[in-house]
């Protein structure tokens, strides 16, 4: 009886533990499923991650706010901004970089933006850029007179050229600091033609500080604005890197100093400076006098437009559609010394010269025993220019007057005073749009010892449609040069035919 009611509580039960076996069975699998679902859905939420960490990284770099340059180094203008002088360059954009930070930056390097070069580095503390400019250059100068009489009868020597130089090269670092008001501008410029002699390489910059469109104040290596080409305007020139003769002539250079610019309105402009001497390129800070007492000054006015172009330049590249118009006056004056005016034709050293070429401070430039030790130096000059439809024409006056002599003799000057003025004039076509352009140039001095002149007729071709890279052909016609030397493609007493080649790049 017993093992009948064993029999069949073990039947009944069997189902019942059939059931609890397939129920933990299901609760397994049930678990597995949970444990895979949260599995997938971390997997699927990393991924999610990644997609939208690469996409933040594909995104393009905000740009920047470029605003205008102050010298062609600022004034150093800048290479094409912009465009100064940099401002660095024969004339390097030699003011700091004027550009405001994006309202959003993200970090970049490599970034290459018109007016800075390449961007280096871009965060929301800093931004350096980087960039340069240089050309080849094929010169020939045998069509040159191979002597010339100064205008006291002495008879030279003129060593003619024909060769190829890897001309200037100049390489610029500008950018901000913590705050975008706070610039700087470091650029190094060498003249290839005569390397290792005095102030064929110069390390320089400057500092500076932008309070608002009105006032920003630098500090460092300036140049002075006492022409057009002093103010901004390098390398936006017809002529790459030559100046007409009598703007070389009148004008001032490069100087230690502090300079003041900024807007006055939309249409207007100024720049000033207060610096050593004319030009400190080439000499020690132990031969300037104790004076600080260089000064020079630029006003401009752009009424039709309220801009003329990038830097200011020479040439209507941009095919304005509206007359654009500028005028400009500039003063200079400066006390100057033998020992800051040496007798060599020191690259960029600006020298006061007679009209046929001699320099003041040589040792007896008249050729009557008299030595000059010091002279005051005035120039003034008036300038105006127009663009439209890819033509343009600029022109340009100067008065320089030299006196207050300290010399040891008697002088050839009436008034013991010196007097000389002239002109420049520049007419440009875009003969086919944003490629080929012509142009011809020329000036004159009307000085007490000669009547100097010169003109250029040559062709600019952009290949890439860029400002950036071109090849100039150009003849140059001199008459009895008054200025010269082997940066420039034409001697001190010049006489006949040059021949240039150029492939220039700048950026």
């Amino acid at each position: 009886m017993r093992l009948t009611r064993a029999i069949v509580a073990a039947i009944a039960a069997t189902p019942l533990l059939a059931i609890a076996a397939t129920d933990a069975s299901i609760e397994e699998r049930l678990r597995a499923l949970e444990q895979r679902q949260t599995q997938l859905e971390q997997q699927l939420a990393e991924r999610d991650a990644r997609i939208r960490e690469l996409e933040a990284k594909a995104q393009p770099v905000p740009a920047v706010v470029a605003g205008e340059a102050p010298l062609a180094a600022p004034p150093l203008s800048q290479p094409d901004a912009a465009p100064v002088p940099a401002t660095a360059v024969e004339e390097p954009t030699l003011g700091a970089l004027d550009a405001k930070a994006p309202e959003e930056t993200e970090s970049s390097w490599g970034r290459y933006e018109g007016g800075k070069g390449i961007v280096l580095a871009r965060s929301e503390d800093a931004e350096v850029a980087f960039s340069a400019f240089t050309y080849i250059r094929y010169l020939n100068q045998l069509a040159l007179d191979d002597t010339y009489t100064d205008a006291f009868g002495r008879t030279k020597d003129l060593d003619r050229r024909n060769d190829v130089q890897f001309q200037k090269v100049t390489l610029n670092f500008k950018g901000w600091l913590f705050d975008p008001d706070f610039r700087f501008l470091f650029y190094t410029w060498t003249s290839n033609t005569s390397q290792g002699q005095s102030a064929q390489v110069v390390v320089a910059g400057n500092l500076s500080y932008h309070f608002n469109d009105a006032f920003s104040l630098a500090g460092g290596i300036g140049a002075l604005p006492s022409t057009r080409t002093t103010n901004y305007t390098f390398p936006n020139w017809l002529r790459v890197d030559n100046r007409t003769m009598a703007d070389e002539f009148f004008r001032g250079s490069y100087t230690s100093g502090i300079w003041a610019w900024g807007k006055l309105s939309d249409k207007v402009g100024y720049r000033a400076m207060l610096g050593n001497n004319l030009s400190q390129l080439g000499i020690d800070a132990s031969e300037l006098d104790a004076n600080f007492n260089t000064f020079s000054g630029a006003l401009w006015w752009m009424p039709t437009t309220g801009e003329f172009g990038p830097a200011q330049g020479f040439g209507d590249f941009e095919q304005h559609e509206e007359l654009a118009t500028l005028f400009s006056a500039h003063l200079t004056r400066s006390r100057e010394d033998a020992q800051a005016q040496p007798g060599l034709d020191d690259f960029e050293n600006s020298q006061i010269r007679l009209s046929d070429g001699t320099l003041i401070f040589q040792e007896d430039p008249f050729g009557t025993g008299t030595q000059i030790r010091k002279a005051t130096y005035r120039m003034a000059a008036l300038s105006a220019g127009a663009k439209y439809d890819g033509f343009s024409l600029d022109g340009e006056y100067y008065w320089r007057w030299v006196d207050d002599f300290r010399a040891n003799g008697p002088l050839p000057f009436d008034d013991d005073e010196m007097f000389d003025h002239g002109f420049q004039l520049q007419g440009s076509a875009m003969v086919v749009p944003k490629t080929l352009q012509a142009y011809v140039s020329g000036s004159k001095i009307y000085g007490e010892f000669g009547e100097p002149w010169d003109v250029a007729l040559g062709l600019n071709w952009f290949p890439m449609q860029r400002r950036e890279l071109r090849l100039n052909v150009q003849g140059l016609y001199l008459e009895d040069s008054a200025t010269g030397g082997s940066s420039l493609p034409y001697l001190v007493g010049s006489n006949g035919w040059v021949f240039t080649t150029d492939v220039m790049l700048n950026f």
